[in-house]
This record gives structure tokens, sequence and C-alpha cells, in this order.
């Protein structure tokens, strides 16, 4: 703040807490519930038992047993946040028990109906989104200890042990790191409108910072998700029915369409955190990857894709920094694009080991054990070999974002 000598400050250009993003932990849900009212206790059941129900294969049997629930009592978004992580992690699970070649068409009525009005309640659509997955995901072990891996838990689990775990919980920390970057956004574009220049320079200092803590804290994927249960065990998992061969004409949601309807499935492109950045920096992707970009912020909490709309329509930070002629905000907004481009390219090294390097290893695998190889082994799934869970072609994509980032910089 710079304000001071007794003058009013001028109102923010916008504040965090109106569209559901906390100070304290920027996207992620502040310390969600983790029980739901006792009428929804069956769904609390099944969803606790997921990885036993879908190992011994008898998921969905009990899904089919569920009594049929109104989500109009639930009250509150933190209420349906945890109802939208319940039914998603159950509706995956009963889509993907059998693997791919054993999808269903229909979703059964008394999961479908209440699954779309708790999904029209939040804006999100009835699918598991990285807004699940990760953001209302969370537990601390000890209520009073660190928001640190070793106390953390997820709610609610799907197959995979300690590498599910591990995957959700660095994703979380990924998140957790943004936070000052995000709180940055709101001090750049307050400093640009007012011509502040030292405070500019001290927002972008942060959010470079940010932006670093975030690729440092991704490589601790290496010390906790196992490549092979990731490729074979979890991806599955997060697998949608839009752009997936493995169900190429969607899922009926009974009670809800006769048509069948198809959603992307999990996706780090549905982080608000980064779309966040590209609009205050101004990064403009490819036409092709912008669009598939802009279809992911329907996965986002409405709130959150109301921000970066709103970072979007803000004067440029980029044509401020420009018209500045002061090196060191150009220096400064540099460091802030080189880093959300290496961040990028640390993504496509996951990502190549995880996917490419543990599918080129199942596929060697397979043919060493060949026919004799027996149903104790998983199959790991084929359809999305060159794709990522949200549909996407996963290498051309996450290369063209990351080159057309590093084309954001300055020439000072």
């Amino acid at each position: 703040m710079e304000a001071g000598n007794g003058t009013e400050e001028p109102p923010l250009p916008l504040a965090l807490s109106t569209f559901q993003v906390s100070e304290e932990f920027g996207f992620l849900l502040p310390n969600p519930l983790t029980e739901l009212p006792v009428p929804y206790g069956p769904w609390m059941e099944i969803a606790q038992e997921l990885p036993q129900l879908i190992a011994s294969h008898r998921l969905r049997s009990c899904v089919h047993q569920m009594p049929q629930l109104s989500a109009r009592h639930l009250r509150g978004h933190e209420e349906l946040h945890l109802a939208h992580l319940v039914l998603s992690f159950i509706t995956m699970g009963y889509v993907w028990q059998e693997g791919e070649e054993g999808t269903v068409q229909v979703l059964p009525r008394n999961l479908a109906v209440p699954y779309w009005e708790v999904s029209e309640a939040l804006g999100l659509p009835p699918i598991l989104s990285h807004a699940d997955f990760v953001l209302a995901n969370w537990r601390r072990k000890d209520p009073n200890g660190p928001l640190e891996i070793e106390n953390l838990e997820p709610i609610i689990k799907l197959p995979g042990g300690e590498s599910l775990r591990g995957f959700i919980l660095v994703t979380l920390l990924v998140e957790k790191a943004a936070v000052p970057g995000i709180k940055a956004i709101v001090s750049a574009l307050r400093a640009t409108l007012q011509g502040h220049g030292d405070a500019l320079h001290r927002a972008l200092e942060e959010l470079a910072g940010a932006i670093e803590a975030m690729s440092e804290a991704l490589r601790r994927m290496h010390d906790y998700v196992d490549p092979a249960v990731f490729y074979a065990v979890i991806r599955i998992f997060l697998s949608g029915w839009k752009d997936n061969p493995a169900m190429p004409d969607g899922l009926v949601y009974e009670g809800v369409s006769d048509e069948p309807m198809a959603f992307s499935g999990g996706s780090a492109a549905q982080s608000t955190v980064l779309h966040a950045f590209d609009e205050l920096l101004g990064i403009h992707h490819s036409e092709d990857t912008t669009a598939f970009l802009h279809r992911m912020r329907d996965y986002m909490p409405r709130p959150h894709r109301a921000l970066v709309e709103e970072i979007k329509r803000a004067p440029s930070l980029k044509q401020h920094v420009l018209s500045s002629g002061d090196v060191r905000l150009c220096v400064a907004f540099n460091r802030c694009v080189a880093a959300l481009a290496d961040f990028r390219s640390y993504h496509i090294t996951i990502v190549t080991k995880y996917i490419s390097v543990a599918a080129a290893k199942a596929k060697a695998r397979r043919a060493e054990l060949g026919a004799g190889a027996g149903p104790a082994m998983a199959k790991p799934p084929s359809a999305l070999e060159a794709k990522g869970t949200g549909g996407s072609h996963i290498f051309s994509f996450l290369k063209s974002i990351r080159d057309t980032t590093q084309e954001g910089m300055i020439s000072a």
C-alpha cells in the first residue's frame, strides 16, 4: 500500500473475494467440507469406498442400489462443491470401472439427475474437473498443522494408492504456490491504473517469484507419483467422453437428456491460474489452442471464470510497460514471461515421463508378457495415448502454448 499521509486510496480495480478467490488459498476452496448432510449418507458411503468397490467390480451394482436423492436440500457453495466432488468421483468410477473396453452408454437416473442439479447450481459441467479433483479435494490431517504434503489427504480417492494421493496433492501445492502471483495481479492492475512504477515493479517481481515457485512445486511429482501407476491406473479415471475413441458417442445422462452428451476429462488446462497469468501478461496463443483453452474455461467454477474475464477487460499491462520506457519494468515483465514459459517447458518434461515414456514401457511389457499375462495385469488404456485427458493432442498443444508464451517477451 503506497497511500499515506491521510489520503484515501482509490478503490481496487477488482477484489479477489468477489470471485470466491482467497487471499490465503487462491483458487483452492478454503478448508473444504469433508461430510455432506445426513440425508446424503448413501453418496458418502460409496465415495469413501471407491478404490475397493472399483477393484472388486462392485461399484456399478452399488450405484444401481442408491436411493434417488434430490440435490435441492444442499445449502451454500461449500456443500455443493463437496456434493459435486463426490458425484464426480462416483461417476468416473462407474464409467471406467471395467476399463476403456467396458464403458457404459448411460449414467443411471439416481446418479445423473442429482449430479446435473449440483452442476447447474455451480455452473460446472457434470464430469470430474480440476475444480473437483484438486481445488475442493483436500483436508488437513492435523487441523492446526501446515499446508504441506505430509499433513494433507484427499477427501475422496480413486484407484492409484499413494501415487493418486501424490498426484492430487502435488498439483494442489502448485496451486498454493501461485497465491502470491494471484494477489500480484491485483497489485499490478492497480499500479497500472495509478501509474505507480515502483508498485508495478514489485508486483511483477512477486508474480515472477510465484511462477518460479510453481515450477519448484511441480518438481515434487517425481517424488510422489509412479509413472507406471499414473499411466496404467490413474489416467483413465480422469478421461472424459469428448474426443475420446473409447466413448465416441458420449454419455446419456438418464432423466436429464435422451441424447448423449460429451464432456472433456480433467486437465491442467482447467486451472484458472495460468489463464489469469496469460490474460495479465497479454499472451496470445494460436487459434486452435485458444479455442481449446477457452472451452476449458467452461470447466472452472463460475466466479473464477469471471475473474479471468475481468483481467482480460483491464487496460493492457504489456502496453503500459512498453509505453513507460522504463527498462526496469521491461526486465521484470520479461522475467514473468520467461518464468511462465519455463513452467510450461517443465510441464512438457513431466508429461513426457508420465505419458510418452510410460506408454512405451507399457507396450513393451505387454509384448514381453504376451498372451500369458492373465487378468491380474492391469491393461493400460490406449485410446488416449497421444492425447491429454481433456482431449487435446497433448504434445503439439503443450509445445504450442510454450512457444507462444516465449513470443510474449518484450524487446527492450
